[in-house]
């Protein structure tokens, strides 16, 4: 039995809890991450030297980083149904799986400690606008790349881009603020919300 670590709130345990079921694969969930479990603790961190989640564990096979259980999720299935087998497909469908991580994930971190989760100290009008302006420049990318490019992130199929750039668009849409009109991101998300192994992962309690 597969074995992800990790809170339901993070966005990249949602990666792979998603992943996991996009594919049918049968897994069990722990709990851990702040404020619910302490990661920093000799027994995770004896898994994960870094102290984050997710965490795979696959009998004695511990993984961590969400886009290498993604990966290796897909290929465990059986190795194409999420990534395509075509290399310029596969490559751009880990362009934007990579771009979520680190373009368009680190702007947002300020404004959900800030507004949803009013973390102690995330009080700087300052530094909230800065995030807020980063994470909305960097809305602008995917809109523009959104209007053009079809029914999915990769323009081909459903791919493990599609689950990251919907969790983000996620929490850009369920946190409260005001948002610039983004119509290709929403019509795309709202269809992406459709998908029955998106559901647990796209609600109110999960931002």
């Amino acid at each position: 039995m597969l074995t992800i670590l990790g809170r339901v709130t993070s966005v990249n345990v949602r990666k792979a809890t998603w992943a996991a079921d996009e594919l049918g694969l049968s897994y069990k969930r722990e709990d851990w991450g702040l404020p619910i479990r302490d990661p920093k603790v000799p027994e995770f961190l004896a898994l994960n030297p870094n102290g984050t989640v997710p965490v795979l564990l696959d009998d004695d096979f511990v993984l961590w980083e969400s886009i290498a259980i993604m990966v290796y999720l897909d290929q465990k299935a059986g190795g194409d149904a999420l990534l395509p087998a075509d290399p310029r497909q596969r490559a751009i469908a880990m362009q934007w799986l990579l771009w979520q991580t680190g373009e368009l994930g680190p702007n947002w971190g300020y404004a959900l400690n800030a507004i949803v989760r009013k973390t102690p100290g995330y009080d700087d009008p300052q530094k909230l606008a800065n995030s807020l302006k980063g994470w909305t420049s960097a809305m602008g990318i995917l809109e523009a790349h959104l209007a053009q490019s079809g029914d999915f992130v990769g323009g081909f199929r459903f791919t493990l881009a599609d689950i990251g750039i919907t969790l983000g668009l996620h929490r850009w849409f369920t946190t409260p603020f005001d948002h610039p009109p983004m119509p290709a991101s929403l019509d795309y998300y709202e269809r992406m919300k459709q998908r029955p192994a998106a559901a647990p992962w796209l609600t109110p309690q999960t931002p």
